[in-house]
């Protein structure tokens, strides 16, 4: 497995640009994720103000993504969100989700929040590595 870690001063990866990465991750996230231009927009975020893509290849082909952005107000709120992570369903069962989770831990400085869905099996490995349920979220959608 090969890793690639993007960040503002990479910039994008020529063999895996913007555009395959979100079609990556909306494929693979099924109705855990987000459509193409919603996930073009958090890359942006990554390359514009800050945070990690991190790339997990094998043979040549995407086995896996985790997103990270910062936020840019520690000390009040967690200094990242992980917004996205994804493995190729070909890859899944492997240890690959639970790699990629531990580069992100590795990389990114200060705490990091995310959101999972009750039912979303990756509900699981997020526990295994510490997080914990601090808050329930409420929204108001608009």
């Amino acid at each position: 497995m090969i890793y690639h870690i993007l960040d503002k001063q990479t910039g994008e990866n020529p063999s895996f640009p913007n555009l395959a990465i979100a079609a990556f991750l909306e494929t693979q996230l099924g109705v855990y994720g987000d459509n193409k231009v919603d996930i073009l927009k958090c890359l942006d975020y990554v390359f514009e103000k800050g945070g990690l893509v991190i790339l997990a290849e094998e043979g040549g082909y995407l086995a896996g993504a985790a997103v990270l952005n910062e936020t840019g107000m520690q000390s009040y709120i967690p200094e990242n969100i992980l917004v996205y992570i994804a493995v190729h369903e070909n890859q899944r069962g492997k240890g690959l989700g639970t790699q990629l989770m531990q580069k992100c831990l590795e990389l990114a400085e200060g705490s990091i929040a995310l959101h999972v869905e009750a039912d979303n099996p990756a509900k699981k490995l997020y526990e295994k590595l510490g997080f914990t349920n601090k808050y329930l979220e409420m929204r108001l959608q608009r």
